[in-house]
Order: C-alpha cells, then sequence, then structure tokens
C-alpha cells in the first residue's frame, strides 16, 4: 500500500555523564583528579533517499532513537560518543512537530541531510574542577539529555506539473505516452493508487516533470475515497492540467467533471486555484462526425474566457499532445523559478537552549518549599553536597537556574525550608 504520511517519535541520544576519580599510583601520594568528560550523545539525522517513493517503512515503527554517550572514566578517558541514527525518507518529505503542526524540514532540493536532534553534550568530568583553593573536586558534569519530539512526516511529490482528472480519463497512458515514466494501465477505475513522476523532454525547450494524481472523486477534499492522500501531492506543482473524458465514453459530462475537481481543490486549499490550469480534452479519436467540433466548442466558451486553454488530444494516437505540452512550457516560463519549499517554522534546538527539563518549584505548606526536576535530580546524583565545594557547586547551580529567584517570587523567608528529592535545607540569603 502506498504511505504518503507517518507518524513517529524520534529522540537523540543523551550526553554520558562526566566522571569523578583520582589518580591513584604507587609512589603518587597526592595523585589530582582525573575523571573523563563523557561523550556526545548520538544526533537524530534525515537523509534523502531517491529509492523511496513511500513512507511504508515508518507506518510498522513507532520510536527511533538514537544511541547514547558513555560516560567518562578513570584516568582521563573520554567516554565514546553515542552513533548517530540516520532515517531515510523520499524527496518530498515534510517533517513537522506534532503538538504544533509547525515544519521543522522539508527534505527537498538543498536540504539532502538534515540534522534535526543534536545530542547532548557529554558531561565534564572533575578534572576540570581543580583550582589552587580546590584540588579534591567531588563532582562531575551530568550529561546533557536527549531531545526527543514526536513528529509527522508528510510527502508531497515533487513535480512542476500535476495532471488531474476522474478516473479512467486516460492520465496513465498520458503520461506513458509523453514521458519515461511506465505506469500500470487497464481500463477499470483506481488502476493508479500512488502518484507517478515522469520527466517530459522537448525539443528546443526545457523539459519538466509531470505527476499523474490518482483520479479524484467528489468529496475528495473531505477525506473520500483516497482523496487527502492524493491531494497533498498537487500543493508543490505550478501548473495543472486537468484531462478530461471529452468523448464521453463512459457517460460522464466532462465540463461537469472540471468544474467537481476544482471545487475540491478549492476546497482542500484555496491557493491550488490560483496555479495556471490547462485543459486536456482527451480520447478525440473516438468522436464520430461533428461531435468533436461541439463537445471542444463547448469546453472553449466555458473555460477560455477564464484564461483555460483547451487542447482536444488523443493520448492513444498522439494527436494534439505535441502542442499541449508546449503550450504548458511556456506556461511555466512565465512562473518563478525557485522551488517550491515549505520554510521551517520550529526549531528543535530551542528546546535544548531551554534548559534540558523544567524545574518544578511550589509552595507545598507555610514556611516549606519543594524543588523538583530531572535536572535537579541528576544534580543531586552526581555532587557530593556534603563537601563543602561540592555544595558550593551546587548553590550555584540554583543560583543559574534562578531557582533561588522563583522561590523568593512564592515567598520564602530566612529559615523556611527547601525540599529537595528527600534533603532538606534551610533557606539563607
Amino acid at each position: 500500500m502506498f504511505a504518503d504520511r507517518a507518524k513517529i517519535i524520534i529522540r537523540s541520544g543523551n550526553g554520558g555523564d562526566g566522571h569523578v576519580s583520582f589518580r591513584r599510583e604507587l609512589f603518587v601520594a597526592a595523585g589530582g583528579p582525573d575523571g573523563g568528560d563523557g561523550g556526545r550523545g548520538g544526533d537524530l539525522i534525515f537523509e534523502v533517499d531517491r529509492g523511496l517513493n513511500t513512507l511504508n517503512e515508518y507506518r510498522h515503527r513507532r520510536k527511533y532513537a538514537a544511541s547514547n554517550g558513555e560516560p567518562g572514566g578513570k584516568r582521563r578517558c573520554h567516554g565514546a560518543d553515542g552513533e548517530d541514527l540516520v532515517l531515510r525518507v523520499p524527496e518530498g518529505t515534510i517533517v513537522r512537530e506534532v503538538s504544533t503542526g509547525k515544519v521543522i524540514v522539508d527534505m527537498s532540493h538543498e536540504n539532502q541531510r538534515v540534522v534535526v536532534l543534536k545530542g547532548g553534550r557529554g558531561g565534564k568530568g572533575n578534572m576540570h574542577y581543580a583550582t589552587a583553593t580546590m584540588q579534591v573536586p567531588k563532582y562531575a558534569q551530568p550529561g546533557q539529555p536527549g531531545i526527543e519530539l514526536e513528529v509527522s512526516l508528510e510527502l508531497k511529490v515533487i513535480a512542476d506539473v500535476g495532471l488531474v482528472g476522474f478516473p479512467n480519463v486516460g492520465k496513465s497512458t498520458f503520461l506513458s505516452v509523453v514521458s519515461n515514466a511506465r505506469p500500470k494501465i487497464a481500463n477499470y477505475h483506481f488502476t493508479t493508487l500512488n502518484p507517478n513522476l515522469g520527466v517530459v523532454d522537448l525539443e528546443g525547450a526545457d523539459g519538466f516533470v509531470i505527476a499523474d494524481i490518482p483520479g479524484l472523486i467528489e468529496g475528495a477534499s473531505e477525506g473520500v475515497g483516497l482523496g487527502h492522500e492524493f491531494l497533498r501531492h498537487i500543493e508543490r506543482t505550478k501548473v495543472i492540467i486537468h484531462m478530461v473524458d471529452a468523448a464521453s465514453t463512459e457517460g460522464r459530462d466532462p465540463i461537469n467533471d472540471i468544474k467537481a475537481i476544482n471545487e475540491e481543490l478549492s476546497s482542500y486549499d484555496p491557493a491550488l486555484l490560483e496555479k495556471p490550469q490547462v485543459i486536456a480534452a482527451n480520447k478525440c479519436d473516438v468522436f464520430y462526425g461533428s461531435e468533436e467540433d461541439t463537445v471542444i466548442s463547448l469546453l472553449r466558451e466555458e473555460f477560455e474566457p477564464q484564461g483555460i486553454q483547451v487542447y482536444p488530444i488523443s493520448a492513444v494516437t498522439g494527436r494534439g499532445v505535441r502542442e499541449l505540452l508546449y503550450h504548458v512550457r511556456s506556461l511555466l516560463d512565465t512562473l518563478p523559478q525557485e522551488p517550491v519549499m515549505y520554510e521551517p517554522e520550529f526549531d528543535p534546538a530551542e528546546l535544548a537552549a531551554a534548559g534540558d527539563e523544567p524545574i518544578e518549584i511550589e509552595k507545598v505548606e507555610e514556611h516549606v518549599f519543594r524543588v523538583e526536576g530531572p535536572r535537579v535530580e541528576r544534580m543531586l546524583g552526581y555532587t557530593n553536597i556534603d563537601d563543602e565545594k561540592g555544595f558550593e557547586f551546587f548553590q550555584k547551580f540554583m543560583r543559574e537556574n534562578e531557582v533561588y529567584d522563583r522561590l523568593e517570587e512564592l515567598g520564602i523567608e530566612e529559615g523556611d525550608t527547601v525540599r529537595l528529592y528527600g534533603l532538606e535545607f534551610d533557606y539563607y540569603r
């Protein structure tokens, strides 16, 4: 099954913790601190794979995480960095943050390999905290945690021209004739269940990429049938070719078909109707007598006043196809040449810059306050607060993270109690 959407959870690796240790060797009476730094956490990377055209593999697995950095070791040993995780996606995949729907990155054109989540930095070992007055630091820096994010992946094919029409009007046959694409062709509805792309080569003019968007039906913009699965692929295109069965071989009215599809395009995104359009009146090879003139005249009377040219063609015999393609090329030449890309709206790096996880501070009763949070818990776990310098190190952490400022905003007074994961301190300025 063709899959152009998926929702997954991604996570970069945690940085390894710094190590606390001291040099201990024979005949070395006062070896200094030699705790090494932790390794960097692995990055979470998205990379375009031109061999892929669906997001199928992301429909069966939910979580993806890069490796964590290793903790530092004795003798100034640096922990190993975590291994990066590379997620390969088709070109044209848009990565969005789920809760806001904002675009993180559009994996197309120059964005072939992008680091979406940076791994956490490794913590510094205690060898970094030795000073002239503090030669035995009994604390080290914890590693920075990785970033976890729920994202949606949405594939929007990259093509200059979108070929739209109701099922069985000859789009696949047309694509196979004008391009290098080889779509499945048969005389029944919904033969095409995923967008097919082909490159059109023109003598004496630049070629272009055309996408056969699977047959739409009324109600597609509301998700009826396979509507939403395919309407999104029209968004990147610059020109739309409406293909209709001009001969009404299945009893359809070509004028009503064009109006119905434009209604679906408008309901999905009104901006789609601002794209230049051209009508390919297909199956003209099966007309009898003057029927063709009548039908083509009616189409032109209805749509050419709106600036939409009508071209009678036969995808089977090739009649009128060349004229249609050169007209499409002329439309493309009047449009901006820069690719259609979605600008980033959400930067995951801001989550790390915000200071890892939040610190919770509340007044639990009169003269008693509670301070909690993963960062506080980790700092307590890696700091010897019974040591004078270790306690000063923890106090500095509390000040830099504005814990004392927030406690004062809550009305803390000297002598009040501060509780931190089973520990209690008296507060003094």
